[in-house]
């Protein structure tokens, strides 16, 4: 990464009170521009965002917004921001944009293809699923995204079953939980 000291537009000292949590410690503006960031309104967001990570450790070292990015160094409980305007960063966007289209296209058609490999192969294993639901749920209400991960079974998929066991008169809907149903046999 080669830096430019002219990307540099602000500097900010994160500090963190243990009763009050984030704070705006000090600012800096180091050239003139009109990319500063009101920080006293977003200190506790970047610091929640670099000093957060998650349970193995990973913290990000920079943060990239529209007009800007941010790169904080943690200092005991304090965090240092500085505050950078990209140069020549558009037409990287713009490529990794193509490239994140090209793989989601690719992996929607690895699921079609998947998905309808398992149609065809699936077709015992569904009137084994439907003869085991009904013995499922006897005595027990079960909603159907239960069902369904139970299952390994796509959305579509539970509902098409439940609805003809339903037909079948095997099993009936009990009650509504939030947005889910709550299935029982018979």
């Amino acid at each position: 990464m080669n830096f430019n000291e002219q990307e540099l537009f602000g500097a900010a000292l994160i500090g963190f009170d243990m009763i009050d949590g984030p704070f705006l410690k000090w600012k800096k503006e180091c050239n003139k521009t009109n990319n500063m960031v009101n920080l006293d309104d977003f200190a506790m967001n970047f610091y929640l965002a670099f000093r957060g990570g998650n349970a193995s450790g990973k913290k990000p070292r920079a943060i990239l917004y529209d007009n800007f990015y941010i790169v904080a160094f943690p200092r005991d409980l304090e965090l240092c921001c500085l505050f950078c305007t990209p140069q020549n960063i558009d037409e990287n966007i713009k490529q990794l944009n193509k490239v994140a289209f090209r793989i989601i296209t690719e992996m929607e058609v690895t699921e079609e293809v998947e998905s309808e490999e398992q149609d065809e192969s699936d077709d015992n294993t569904v009137e084994e699923i439907k003869r085991l639901i009904p013995n499922l749920l006897s005595e027990n209400k079960m909603t159907t995204p239960e069902l369904r991960r139970y299952f390994k079974l796509s959305n579509s998929q539970i509902w098409k079953i439940m609805s003809e066991l339903e037909n079948s008169k095997k099993i009936k809907r009990a009650e509504k939980k939030g947005r889910a149903q709550l299935w029982t046999a018979f």
